[in-house]
């Protein structure tokens, strides 16, 4: 999953970024409204944590013109705790949920995490495929209640696979959605780690579609 971090403070920046990354998440980041909404306009992101408070361009006015262009990522919004005018306008706007400042960031990894399911038409935070379990809580993988021990990059692979089971997804989605803009980006590395995870999962459980990508599914 490839997260969007818009937030001029750069100490609360680096502390999120760090987090998001532990958690599985490749993210972008931009400290101004002009670059956020150049990033936004442009790149397939998964969701976007974005400040409402912003040098050159707020918050809202970025989030608008996202929204006018037709951009539908999940968008979760930042806002002063007595800022409650904020909160209403930017669910107008069309944010989908809001974090008011100070927060835990367990909180904001939380509804990161539901945004991101909701997304797909996910409910539950334990995504299954057959005898395949991934819970999107605690990053923990097993197959027949056995545990699976991942790398972060074949975690994340499959977690995205997961989040659209059925779906065939090309290499270049997955390239794009697994790693950050700064990231020197292969389509041969998505092939290395598809086959280090059908070594680690039950066989089938990820399809080769010729020519398409790949699918999971639970025969």
């Amino acid at each position: 999953m490839r997260i969007l971090l818009v937030e001029d403070e750069a100490l609360l920046r680096r502390q999120l970024r760090a987090a998001l990354i532990e958690a599985g998440y490749a993210v972008d980041e931009a400290d101004n409204g002009v670059d956020a909404q150049h990033l936004g306009a442009t790149e397939p992101y998964d969701a976007v944590v974005l400040d409402l408070g912003l040098p050159r361009l707020d918050g809202l006015t970025v989030l608008q013109r996202w929204r006018g262009a037709g951009r539908t990522m999940p968008v979760l919004i930042l806002t002063a705790r007595d800022s409650w005018h904020e909160k209403v306008t930017g669910i107008d706007t069309g944010a989908d949920d809001y974090l008011a400042k100070p927060f835990h960031t367990e909180e904001l990894l939380a509804r990161l995490r539901a945004l991101t399911r909701r997304a797909q038409g996910l409910a539950s935070p334990l995504l299954q495929c057959g005898e395949l379990t991934l819970d999107t809580r605690s990053g923990r993988v097993t197959v027949a209640g056995q545990v699976v021990a991942l790398t972060s990059h074949e975690y994340r692979l499959l977690a995205y696979l997961m989040h659209r089971p059925g779906r065939v997804v090309s290499r270049s989605e997955l390239t794009e959605h697994l790693y950050a803009q700064d990231f020197d980006r292969d389509s041969n590395t998505i092939e290395v780690f598809v086959a280090r995870l059908r070594r680690k999962l039950p066989p089938q459980t990820i399809e080769t579609v010729r020519g398409l990508g790949y699918r999971l599914t639970a025969d």
